[in-house]
């Protein structure tokens, strides 16, 4: 079978894995001129971790892992108001977690890929068409080409579910929230907090920081739109704005925060969709299952759906009854995860000073012995692989 996969990102790099692997001849299409910054730090783990298995690719996650010593809340000048022990934390997954960049995870599935897949970069889908039991498709590049199958995992803001679907930003549900992200370099604060994930929430507002390799510190930022709106008239003068205010070391951050181009940022919101195929069209990764940030699990939520979406195709039939069964086995899942995260929202950065002090004791009380079942409950999630 011809496949077009459109989305160099997470849940397209791995589709093409494992579609090549099992025999069709695939083609990726990325928009970006080539791999992506490293963006921000993910937690991996569930869905994620159990492809990566199967994909014979946890030594190099591995070798991309930042194994710090804790994950730290602070109060507003800094000091400590509540750590988690990581290696504790890590217990709780059996030790199949790892933290690392989202960039490093995509770069890591594209190294697998190797020659077996050709990645077209600078380059996306323009036009397309549909009959005669396949799909034409017109690319930016110029080029045009028939196929059997055309996969949008071109992110939230997918551009195939809106020619295909017809379906663009109404497919998004939006949690309330912005967040933000960039690298910097600083050597001096690389030192100064080596080894934790810090993470200062004030109502409504909450910024972590955590030091990655090469002096640098990778940050984060998510704020509450209702206590904090206000058009966006760019990304470097929206922070500064919002988070200007603030103390410790939030001035330093925004001090070198580099230009807009190099800073992510974008609303919290999930993608909700009725049906996730239409004829030799489907989607895949956060074009069709975005749980947003509150949830978390994305990138692995993505290797999950890329792995089910092959393992259905593979199963033979028809290709409508494949991307059928791909949708009954991962849908459910993902709309439970949605549902989890939209009430996790308030505890993500909460609007009163008494909810964070709540927040941070229920942390707390998850660290004692007997307790870590809170913080389980709380983050964990089933595995699409497994179910």
């Amino acid at each position: 079978m011809k496949v077009l996969i459109c989305g160099g990102g997470i849940a397209g790099l791995t589709t093409a894995w494992w579609l090549s692997r099992a025999g069709h001849e695939v083609v990726v299409v990325e928009r970006a001129a080539g791999l992506r910054g490293e963006g921000y730090m993910i937690d991996f783990f569930g869905s994620g971790w159990d492809v990566a298995e199967r994909m014979g690719l946890l030594d190099a996650l591995a070798g991309i892992h930042y194994p710090i010593d804790a994950i730290v809340f602070v109060h507003a000048d800094g000091t400590p108001a509540v750590s988690v022990s990581y290696p504790r934390f890590r217990k709780l997954f059996n030790d199949r977690h790892f933290n690392f960049m989202r960039g490093d995870l995509e770069r890591v599935l594209f190294e697998a890929l190797g020659d077996a897949v050709e990645v077209r970069f600078g380059t996306s889908v323009a036009a397309l068409e549909q009959g005669g039991g396949g799909i034409d498709v017109a690319l930016t590049d110029g080029t045009a080409a028939r196929w059997d199958l055309l996969i949008g995992a071109d992110g939230i803001h997918s551009h195939v579910r809106a020619l295909a679907f017809g379906i663009g930003e109404e497919a998004l549900r939006f949690l309330g929230f912005y967040t933000a992200a960039y690298v910097l370099d600083d050597a001096s604060l690389h030192a100064r907090y080596s080894g934790t994930f810090r993470t200062l929430t004030v109502p409504g507002r909450q910024v972590a920081f955590y030091p990655i390799r090469g002096g640098r510190l990778a940050t984060f930022f998510v704020h509450d739109a209702a206590l904090h709106p206000g058009a966006r008239l760019g990304a470097g003068v929206t922070l500064r704005a919002v988070y200007g205010d603030l103390d410790w070391v939030v001035p330093e951050i925004l001090e070198r925060m580099p230009a807009d181009d190099e800073i992510y940022f974008d609303t919290i919101s999930q993608v909700a969709l009725d049906r996730w195929s239409r004829g030799r069209v489907t989607l895949v990764g956060d074009a069709c299952q975005a749980v947003s940030l509150l949830a978390g699990q994305g990138a692995s939520m993505a290797m999950g759906g890329a792995w089910a979406l092959a393992l259905e195709l593979g199963r033979g039939g028809s290709v409508d009854d494949a991307l059928a069964r791909y949708e009954a086995r991962v849908k459910p899942a993902i709309e439970r995860k949605q549902e989890a995260g939209r009430k996790m929202a308030r505890w993500f950065a909460p609007r009163s000073r008494f909810l964070i002090a709540v927040r941070d004791l229920a942390i707390a009380a998850s660290a004692l012995p007997g307790m870590s079942w809170i913080l389980r409950r709380t983050i964990a999630g089933e595995s699409i692989v497994r179910s």
